[in-house]
């Protein structure tokens, strides 16, 4: 005779009783479900993360999803303080400045390349930037911002102080590096110039020999945020050098104490952006016994239902 598994039952899923975001994530988490259930264990590490007042959170992503609407996740999760560090790619710089001032516009994957190349459209998965909307206006832009940085007689920045000082030029709430600057969230760039950022700044040194780009002083500073930091969480979307700089540092301090990995990336080519949560245990760059679960889907869709229950939860609690 089977012996009866002390485990919860999986329940159906109950529409009627949906209202809000919060309520169709309790019902992933009883219905199961396959990525259902880990989006529902996602949302209750992430807001545990956001509530330990002794943990620091780092948050790292990809440029692509910037040029879309989840961009306002991203700047509510770093208006809101939920995130204590951003670690990303030049490009996030790239969209979520040139948004401010120009549009990005709906398309499909199925358009033609070489009609959009010679309409002067750039094409970014379903995303349609203009050439006007991207690398025409970022040129003119951080050329004046810095030559307004440059007044202040500083020559020498790390990443993180020199998107700080372009942030604290901007005045557009909509974006990221805004509110990065207004809430001192430092964003780090370890490949700083693999981007239309970082171009700028290589084109400003042409003429500003003494300009110089101080790696060492963002590593410095994470070193001591891990060594310093009680615990230390992260949400990773995506993969590649963000995620992969956030879990390289905590490995110094024996790993994440808990973790929320994102991805559409499969396991079995070996590269680190399909790598499970789980594998980073064998490296030591997540604690044995931490809270993780990787949810597999694309973060466009999963982190605006993720976030926004984790919202509903907490501004409830305050009221």
């Amino acid at each position: 005779m089977a012996k009866k598994l002390d485990l919860p039952p999986v329940e159906d899923i109950d529409l009627d009783s949906v209202e809000t975001v919060n309520d169709l994530m309790v019902q992933l988490g009883k219905g199961g479900g396959f990525t259902a259930k880990k989006l529902f264990e996602a949302a209750n590490i992430m807001k545990d993360m956001i509530e330990r007042e002794s943990c620091f959170t780092f948050l790292s992503f990809p440029a692509c999803i910037i040029s879309t609407g989840t961009r306002g996740v991203i700047k509510e999760m770093v208006k809101r303080r939920w995130v204590d560090a951003v670690i990303t790619t030049c490009g996030t710089l790239d969209h979520d400045l040139a948004r401010i001032w120009r549009k990005y516009h709906h398309g499909d994957f199925e358009m033609d390349d070489s009609d959009l190349y010679h309409k002067g459209i750039q094409r970014l998965g379903n995303v349609l930037i203009p050439l006007d909307s991207y690398g025409i206006i970022l040129e003119k832009k951080m050329r004046e911002f810095m030559e307004d940085i440059w007044k202040t007689g500083k020559r020498e920045f790390s990443t993180s102080e020199i998107v700080r000082e372009v942030g604290k030029r901007l005045d557009d709430e909509s974006s990221i590096t805004y509110w990065a600057a207004r809430n001192n969230i430092p964003v780090y760039l370890p490949g700083p110039t693999d981007g239309a950022f970082g171009s700028q700044l290589w084109m400003w040194r042409q003429t500003h020999s003494d300009f110089k780009l101080d790696l060492f002083k963002d590593e410095q500073e994470l070193s001591d945020i891990v060594f310093d930091a009680k615990e230390t969480g992260a949400l990773m979307i995506g993969g590649g050098i963000s995620k992969h700089h956030v879990i390289w540092w905590n490995q110094f301090r024996d790993g994440l104490d808990h973790a929320v990995y994102i991805t559409t990336a499969v396991e079995w080519d070996g590269s680190l952006s399909g790598a499970r949560t789980r594998e980073a245990i064998s490296w030591g760059k997540l604690k044995e016994g931490a809270p993780h679960v990787t949810v597999e889907g694309d973060a466009t869709v999963l982190l605006p239902l993720l976030l926004a229950s984790i919202r509903q939860q907490l501004d409830g609690a305050r009221k």
